[in-house]
């Protein structure tokens, strides 16, 4: 269960970041975007609540509550700034299991580097620590663990990291494509995975959004489609991804019906509040 919660706050604090600049300006900023393929990543903070997805079998897994709040800042000129936290409750026929995984990162304006460090825990046990820097060099990127012990190893093949993932996603969206290929390193589970993303997105999404933090005047113009990502781990063989992640992404990055699918089990998550944030000038 240590994958569960080291994964799910990584994906979903980045899945929440990007594109337009913040209120009053918000419909005025997505088309200066538009017009200069520039994404600007906006800061906010969000909290969604989670049930069992009771749609897809979930094996033991008999009910799932829980909360995962974020809180992001930053820009292209100073670099990205993520605190996240969820904490879910899953009813088994063994009893309950609360999961709660922590995340802090930051990455660097360009992509060139990222420093992250993970905490999770299952059950009340002593927390698993994933604490480490990565950094591009050479065509591919070096990675630097502090936690769970020191050690270094070196990635031939460049890999994007979570923000860049993010507006990679948002680019091919606006351009119209419906799957982009790219691979990513997080500082995931151990802190040596790199995953292999599939990006499936739908065509843009002209319905009022469900969700009532939504329900204002800086969404009413602003751009969404349905996108759905995939994570095959590199290396494992596998045909089948190791986790999917199902949900609206608006040009501005904030994310709405969040849907997240282990395997043997899925979540829901509804958006319940999101604050905009104040945002520097950065002309990057």
């Amino acid at each position: 269960m240590s994958g569960y919660g080291s994964k799910l706050p990584k994906r979903m604090g980045l899945l929440g970041i990007a594109a337009l600049l913040l209120a009053p300006g918000l419909a005025q900023g997505a088309g200066a975007q538009e017009a200069t393929g520039r994404v600007v990543l906006a800061p906010h903070r969000a909290v969604y609540d989670l049930v069992l997805d009771g749609g897809k079998p979930s094996g033991n897994i008999e009910s799932a509550r829980g909360r995962i709040a974020f809180e992001f800042t930053g820009d292209a000129c100073e670099g990205y700034a993520l605190s996240f936290r969820q904490v879910t409750q899953l009813g088994t026929e063994a009893g309950p299991r609360v999961i709660d995984a922590r995340t802090t990162s930051f990455e660097a304006g360009d992509g060139a580097s990222y420093r992250f460090k993970t905490e999770s825990s299952a059950g009340g046990a002593s927390p698993d620590t994933v604490d480490g820097t990565a950094e591009k060099s050479g065509g591919g990127y070096e990675v630097k663990l502090r936690q769970p012990k020191p050690e270094t190893h070196r990635e031939a093949i460049d890999a994007l990291f979570p923000n860049a993932q993010m507006k990679a996603v948002i680019q091919a969206a606006r351009a119209g494509k419906s799957t982009l290929n790219v691979r990513l390193y997080d500082g995931a589970s151990s802190g040596k995975e790199v995953y292999d993303t599939l990006s499936v997105i739908g065509k843009r999404i002209e319905s009022a959004p469900s969700e009532k933090p939504l329900q204002r005047p800086e969404f009413e113009k602003a751009a969404r489609w349905p996108v759905t990502i995939s994570y095959f781990k590199v290396g494992s063989g596998e045909s089948t991804p190791s986790y999917t992640i199902s949900f609206e992404l608006y040009e501005n990055g904030i994310t709405g019906a969040i849907r997240l699918d282990y395997g043997n089990f899925a979540l829901r998550g509804t958006l319940t509040r999101l604050d905009l944030l104040p945002q520097e000038s950065c002309a990057k």
